[in-house]
């Protein structure tokens, strides 16, 4: 069973009278348990694809499984119960809310499921991320690594099979952004889950298992 698998995958946007094909007819497998870079220049279609593997959006048309699960056709609370299980997204911008504490915005995800050990499972996550001194704190009083770290442990704590970072390190320095790497890399050993990341920075995409490069909604 494949973690994600892609045919066809396409996305188009219409602006009125226009059509604009973000992307194109992608084909692509990634195995559990790999850590696996999209890489491509702005506007390539990373975003795009992510926010389709992570059921953020809808494919024009293609088959896109999950899990062994066609999720193509899912809509509404289907598409949401699966994304809410089974993947997490960390974005560019971190997406925190900013007048809850560290603590409260990894736990966000809990109040939609009924998991156990709710408490036991933000603590070694803040743990990992070396963020448990940083859990009272508001994301204004954080550096833009600590939020980033922050919105890892969100992703995380419902122990999602498939993790997708869009642009993770993009709003970081080349300090930050290894670090950031460096945290995905052991999450992927330890937690055994799938990651796959987008970016534009190659020496990043050297440390993934392997590349996925999209040039102008393509896959080549």
């Amino acid at each position: 069973m494949s973690a994600i698998l892609a045919q066809g995958l396409t996305r188009i946007y219409r602006r009125s009278a226009e059509e604009i094909a973000a992307l194109f007819g992608a084909d692509l497998i990634v195995e559990p348990g790999e850590f696996v870079a999209i890489t491509g220049a702005s506007g390539a279609g990373k975003t795009t694809l992510l926010n389709l593997l992570g059921c953020l959006d809808r494919p024009t048309s293609g088959l896109l499984k999950l899990l062994d699960r066609d999720v193509s056709t899912l809509r509404g609370k289907d598409l949401e119960t699966m994304r809410r299980q089974h993947v997490g997204f960390v974005f560019q911008d971190y997406c925190l809310v900013p007048t809850l504490t560290v603590e409260e915005n990894v736990a966000l995800p809990l109040l939609f499921s009924r998991a156990l050990h709710r408490r036991d499972r933000i603590r070694d996550l803040l743990a990992r991320v070396d963020l448990q001194h940083r859990s009272d704190h508001l994301p204004r009083e954080l550096s833009g690594g600590e939020q980033q770290r922050v919105a890892i442990a969100r992703a995380l704590v419902n122990n999602p099979e498939i993790l997708l970072a869009d642009e993770p390190t993009g709003n970081l320095d080349s300090k930050r952004g290894n670090e950031i790497v460096t945290l995905l890399r052991n999450m992927n050993h330890t937690e055994g889950v799938t990651i796959v990341l987008s970016t534009h920075n190659l020496d990043l995409a050297n440390r993934a298992d392997r590349q996925i490069k999209l040039v102008d909604g393509r896959v080549v």
